[in-house]
C-alpha cells in the first residue's frame, strides 16, 4: 500500500514535473521521481496529458512498471500496455502479487500472456487460474493465494522454525490459517497468540476456531462492509466445499471502498470513474452524448407540460417567473433522499423489510419542509406581486412538489436495483424529469384553477 501523501504535496509534485517536462528536463524528471511511491507516481501520469504521459513513461525506469501499471486506472493502463514490447510486459509482470497480475493481465496481447504462462512453476499458474475464474468484482477474483497454512496437530515451536526457515512473510500477514489434510479451513493462529504462548503448545489449543470464512462469490461491496464492521486486516477465502482459497488484505479492501465510492460518484452524472480525464476529445464527447440525449428528453418533456399552460402563463407573468423556484426546490429535496437511499443500499442498511418505514419517513420530512417554506416562498410572492391567492398556489405547489421529490428519490435507487440495475446510474436524470414535470405540472395546474 502507497505511503500517504497530502493533497498538497501530491498537486506540488504535478506542477513540478509538468515544469520539468515543458523545459525538456527529462533527467531531472526521473531523478525527482526517485523517491517517490509507484502508486504516486501512477496518479501523476492519470493527471498528465496524453503526450507529456507517454513520454514521462518512456523516461521511466523499467522496475516499477508492474507496481506502476496495477495502480492505474483501466484506461490509462491499456494506453500504457500497447506502448509496450512484449518483453516489457512479462519483465513487468514477473514481480507481481498474483491478485495484480489476475488484474492486469485480460488486457495484454495473448501471446504475451501465453508467454508469462510459460514462465511461471506450475503452482503460480494455478494460483492464477484460481483467481481468473472468479469475476472480478468478487471475493474470489480480489483474493491473493499467498496464504501461510499450518495444521492443528503442530506444536507452536515447530511452527516458529518453519517461518525462520522460511525467513519472510507475505505483506499484512496478520493470522497463520489452520487447514486440515484435504486443505479444508478450520480457523486461524494469530501471530501475536504464536508469539506469547507455550511453544510446547500445540496450534489446535491457542487457535481461534472460526467457521465464518468470506465465500468465493461474495461480492466485493459485501466483502468491504465486513472488514469495515470487524476491523479486519486479513480474512481467508473458502470455496464452496470450505477449501482455503486465499485471503484478502485490508490494502485490497481500501481500493475497493475507493473505487465504490468513485464509481457512485461518475455514475450519477453518466460516466466511468475508470475514464482517462485526458481521452481524446471526441471520445469524450461521444460517451458524453447519450447523457445529454437523455438530459434533452428530460427537458423536452418538462417543456410540454409548460406548453400546455401557455395560456395560464400569458394570463399571469408572474408565473413564468416562480415557476424555477417550485422545480429547483423539488430537485434539490429529491437529490438529498435519492443520495441517502443509494448510499443506504451500497452499505447494506436497506432491504425490503426497512424500505417502507424509510419511504414513510422521507416523506413527512418533506411534508414539514414543504410547510415551512411554502410559508416562506407565498408570503414572499404575496409581497412581491401583490397578490395572496399567487402566494397560496405556489406554496401548496411546493408542498406537493417536495413530497413527490421525496418519494421519487426513494423509489427511483430501489426500482433500479430491482431491475438489476446500479442505483446511481441514471437516478439522478429521473428524478430531475419527476420534479420538473410534477413541479410545472402542480403550479401551473393549481394556478389554472384558481387564479383565472
Amino acid at each position: 500500500m502507497a505511503p500517504s501523501q497530502t493533497k498538497e504535496e501530491t498537486k506540488d509534485n504535478l506542477q513540478g514535473i509538468i515544469e520539468l517536462l515543458n523545459d525538456g528536463d527529462l533527467d531531472q524528471v526521473v531523478h525527482f521521481l526517485e523517491d517517490i511511491h509507484p502508486a504516486e507516481i501512477a496518479h501523476l501520469l492519470e493527471s498528465l496529458p496524453a503526450d507529456q504521459r507517454s513520454l514521462l513513461w518512456e523516461h521511466l525506469p523499467r522496475e516499477n512498471d508492474g507496481e506502476i501499471l496495477t495502480n492505474l486506472n483501466d484506461e490509462v493502463r491499456a494506453t500504457l500496455i500497447e506502448k509496450m514490447e512484449p518483453e516489457q510486459l512479462v519483465a513487468a509482470t514477473e514481480s507481481l502479487e498474483t491478485d495484480d497480475l489476475a488484474d492486469i493481465l485480460p488486457e495484454m496481447p495473448h501471446d504475451v500472456i501465453q508467454e508469462l504462462l510459460d514462465t511461471m512453476e506450475q503452482q503460480e499458474r494455478d494460483r492464477l487460474r484460481s483467481v481468473l475464474s472468479y469475476d472480478e468484482d468478487t471475493a474470489g477474483g480480489l483474493m491473493n493465494t499467498d496464504t501461510i497454512t499450518v495444521r492443528a496437530d503442530l506444536q507452536l515451536d515447530v511452527v516458529l522454525r518453519y517461518l525462520r526457515r522460511r525467513g519472510q512473510l507475505p505483506e499484512a500477514t496478520d493470522n497463520l490459517y489452520v487447514v486440515d489434510r484435504e486443505g479444508h479451513y478450520l480457523g486461524y493462529l494469530p501471530l501475536t497468540v504464536l508469539l506469547t504462548s507455550d511453544p510446547e503448545a500445540t496450534v489446535e489449543e491457542v487457535m481461534v476456531h472460526d467457521e465464518d470464512a468470506i465465500p468465493a462469490d461474495m461480492p466485493e461491496r459485501e466483502v468491504a462492509s465486513r472488514f469495515e464492521h470487524r476491523d479486519l486486516i486479513s480474512a481467508p477465502v473458502v470455496d464452496i466445499n470450505g477449501i482455503l482459497l486465499g485471503r484478502i488484505t485490508i490494502d485490497d479492501v481500501v481500493d475497493v471502498i475507493r473505487d465504490d465510492a468513485e464509481h457512485s460518484m461518475m455514475s450519477m452524472a453518466g460516466m466511468n470513474e475508470e475514464e482517462d480525464m485526458f481521452a481524446p476529445v471526441f471520445v469524450s464527447a461521444r460517451r458524453r452524448a447519450v447523457w445529454l440525449g437523455m438530459s434533452l428528453l428530460s427537458a423536452l418533456l418538462a417543456a410540454s407540460v409548460i406548453s400546455a399552460f401557455q395560456g395560464t402563463i400569458q394570463e399571469l407573468v408572474a408565473l413564468a417567473v416562480l415557476m424555477p423556484i417550485v422545480a429547483s426546490m423539488g430537485g434539490i429535496a429529491g437529490s438529498q433522499t435519492l443520495t441517502l437511499v443509494i448510499r443506504g443500499i451500497a452499505v447494506g442498511q436497506i432491504s425490503g423489510s426497512n424500505a417502507r418505514r424509510l419511504l414513510m419517513k422521507e416523506i413527512w420530512v418533506s411534508v414539514i419542509n414543504g410547510v415551512v417554506w411554502a410559508v416562506v416562498l407565498g408570503g414572499i410572492a404575496w409581497f412581491w406581486f401583490d397578490n395572496m391567492k399567487l402566494g397560496i398556489v405556489i406554496g401548496v405547489a411546493i408542498i406537493l412538489n417536495l413530497i413527490f421529490a421525496a418519494t421519487a428519490g426513494a423509489l427511483i435507487p430501489l426500482f433500479l436495483r430491482r431491475m438489476g440495475a446500479d442505483p446511481a446510474l441514471g437516478g439522478s436524470v429521473m428524478l430531475i424529469t419527476i420534479t420538473d414535470v410534477m413541479g410545472f405540472f402542480a403550479f401551473l395546474g393549481l394556478a389554472t384553477l384558481f387564479l383565472l
